[in-house]
C-alpha cells in the first residue's frame, strides 16, 4: 500500500481521535469550574461546605435536572421543546387537581395519590406526543409550535384552578420531593437514576445511538434504515413524561402546586444544557455534561443566595452564564450557529 493510499485512513483515524478528545474535554470541562465555585462558596459562607447545604442544593436542582435530561434528548435529535416548562407545571397541576378535594381547589374526585401521580406523567407524555406528531408528521416549525403550546398550557394550568394553589396534598403524592432515603432526598435519587438511565441508553443502545445520527444528518439516518419519524416522536413523548415527573418532584418539594409553577424554568434548562456541551444544532451532547451543567447552575444560585444577593441580580448572572457557555462551546467544540 502506497503512502497516498494510506492518507485517507490516517486522516479518518485522526478525525476520530480528535472527535473523541473534544468529547472528553466537553464532558469534564466544567469540573474545574465547579471546584473553583466550591472554593468561592467556602469564602462566602461558613455553611457552604456542609452536608446540609449540599443536600439542599441537590433537592433544589433535582427537578430541574430531570427536565434537562428531557430537553437534552430532544436537542440531540436536532429539535427543541419550549413547552416543557408549561408541561412541568400543568401535568403536576392536573395530578393534584384530580387528587385534592373541592375545598382545596381540586376537581373533587379525590383520586388515589399514586394514580394521580401516574395520571400526571401520562398527561405529560400525551402533550409530548401531540407536539412530536405535529412537528414530525405535519411539518410544523418546532420552535413556533412549542412556543404556542408553552403559552396555551400555561393558560390551562392557571385556568383549571382559577389561579389558586392546591395545597395539603397527601403524603404519598409529595413523596417524590419531600421524603428522604438513606439521608438523601428521594428527588436526588430519582434525578440521579434518570441521568444514569438516559446516559446508558444513549451510549449502549442502538436507538440511543440513532438519536445522534438523526441530529447529525436526518436524511442520512433515514437512508441508513433508521426509523427517523418514529424515534423523533418517541423522544418528544419521553421528554414530556420526564417534564411531568420533574413537575411532580417540585410539587412534592414545596408541598403544593401553584398556578405559576415552572415560571422561567425553560431558560435555566437551556442554560444547563448549553453549559454542559449539548449542541443546539443537534447530534452532540451527553448526560455527564448536562449533569455538570445542572450542578454548576445550582452552586451559582446557592452561592448568590448565601451572599444575600438580590433575586434580580441572580437572573442577570444566569444570563451572563449562558453567554459565557455559548462562547466556550464555540471555542472548545467548534459550535456554530445555523443562522
Amino acid at each position: 500500500m502506497t503512502n497516498t493510499s494510506l492518507e485517507p485512513v490516517v486522516a479518518a483515524g485522526w478525525t476520530r481521535r480528535r472527535g473523541a478528545a473534544v468529547s472528553l474535554v466537553q464532558q469534564f470541562a466544567l469540573i474545574p469550574v465547579i471546584v473553583v465555585l466550591c472554593v468561592v462558596g467556602a469564602f462566602v459562607s461558613d455553611s457552604f461546605l456542609t452536608l446540609a447545604n449540599f443536600t439542599n442544593v441537590g433537592q433544589q436542582v433535582s427537578a430541574l435536572g430531570v427536565v434537562v435530561v428531557a430537553e437534552t434528548l430532544i436537542l440531540v435529535t436536532g429539535s427543541m421543546d419550549l413547552s416543557l416548562q408549561s408541561n412541568y407545571g400543568l401535568s403536576a397541576m392536573v395530578a393534584a387537581w384530580l387528587v385534592a378535594p373541592v375545598a382545596q381547589f381540586g376537581l373533587g374526585v379525590e383520586l388515589n395519590p399514586l394514580l394521580g401521580l401516574a395520571a400526571g406523567i401520562v398527561v405529560g407524555g400525551l402533550i409530548g406526543a401531540f407536539n412530536g406528531t405535529l412537528i414530525v408528521k405535519a411539518k410544523i416549525n418546532g420552535f413556533i409550535l412549542t412556543l404556542a403550546m408553552y403559552i396555551l398550557l400555561a393558560g390551562v394550568q392557571t385556568g383549571i384552578v382559577s389561579g389558586h394553589t392546591i395545597y395539603h396534598l397527601p403524603k404519598a403524592f409529595i413523596a417524590l420531593g419531600a421524603f428522604y432515603f438513606a439521608d438523601l432526598p428521594v428527588s436526588v435519587w430519582v434525578a440521579a437514576a434518570v441521568f444514569v438511565a438516559a446516559g446508558l441508553y444513549l451510549r449502549y443502545t442502538r436507538t440511543g445511538r440513532a438519536l445522534y445520527a438523526i441530529g447529525g444528518n436526518r436524511e442520512a439516518a433515514r437512508a441508513a434504515g433508521i426509523k427517523v419519524d418514529r424515534i423523533r416522536i418517541g423522544v418528544f413523548v419521553v421528554g414530556g413524561a420526564l417534564a411531568a415527573l420533574g413537575g411532580l418532584m417540585e410539587a412534592g418539594r414545596v408541598v403544593a402546586v401553584t398556578a405559576n409553577q415552572g415560571t422561567n424554568l425553560i431558560f435555566t434548562v437551556f442554560a444547563a444544557a448549553v453549559i454542559g456541551g449539548v449542541s443546539l444544532n443537534g447530534g452532540r451532547g451527553n448526560m455527564l455534561g448536562a449533569a455538570t451543567g445542572v450542578v454548576l447552575l445550582g452552586l451559582v444560585q446557592n452561592i448568590l443566595a448565601l451572599a444575600q444577593v438580590q433575586s434580580y441580580w441572580i437572573d442577570a448572572v444566569d444570563g451572563a452564564v449562558i453567554l459565557v457557555a455559548l462562547a466556550l462551546s464555540r471555542v472548545v467544540g467548534g459550535e456554530r450557529s445555523t443562522e
